[in-house]
């Protein structure tokens, strides 16, 4: 990465970092873009050549997480399949859930913040969708272009829809568990082993699907 990569890595940064920090202080919907701007000392243009809308500043690591979520469809080993290739990764990014089994106070307060806060906001559940929407969107591109079919390809469409369809439900979950204070120090463990019963159900009907 050349310097200005690296530079503009490190604004990305502190944009984001500095906009959560308001989030949680405030909620999101108290939090202005200018705001966020006047405390990470750049201009507010400065926010929108990251960032389109506050929403995608508040999303940009559901993005970026769906981003890696399909690079590592994509990457995968010959001989293993779509669903194989997302369920490792998926299963192997519970960094937040592992903190707050280990006891970390801080993860959890958190994680509690954000999920009130989008509780709270229609605007930002009806933003998670679209994030959620685009990475199903490039996850059934990457299918169908590795199966040979065209672009709106059903099955490929289906198939990136149910893995993704995983991933949400496992959102939601968190989200429920999380704000009910239900036995969150067993939530990782909880996690998994409702995502392994999911990806076994899917595996009858996806297992040699898209098999490199």
């Amino acid at each position: 990465m050349g310097l200005r990569e690296q530079k503009k890595e490190q604004t990305r940064r502190l944009i984001t970092e500095t906009a959560w920090r308001l989030f949680a202080d405030r909620g999101f919907d108290r939090v202005s873009v200018a705001e966020v701007a006047r405390a990470a000392q750049v201009a507010e243009t400065t926010v929108f050549n990251y960032f389109r809308t506050k929403e995608d500043l508040f999303y940009s690591g559901l993005e970026g997480f769906g981003a890696e979520l399909v690079d590592a469809v994509r990457q995968r080993a010959a001989g293993e399949s779509a669903l194989a290739a997302f369920r490792r990764f998926l299963l192997g990014a519970q960094g937040v859930l592992a903190r707050i089994a280990e006891g970390d106070a801080e993860a959890l307060a958190r994680a509690r913040s954000v999920m009130e806060m989008i509780a709270r906001s229609p605007r930002l559940r009806a933003r998670e969708q679209e994030a959620l929407a685009h990475i199903t969107d490039g996850l059934a591109d990457l299918l169908a272009q590795e199966t040979g079919a065209a672009g709106d390809d059903l099955t490929a469409r289906v198939a990136a829809n149910a893995l993704v369809g995983v991933h949400r439900t496992l959102i939601e979950y968190v989200r429920r568990r999380v704000l009910a204070d239900d036995g969150v120090r067993r939530l990782a463990d909880d996690v998994r082993v409702r995502a392994e019963s999911a990806f076994a159900l899917l595996e009858r009907g996806l297992g040699d699907y898209a098999t490199r």
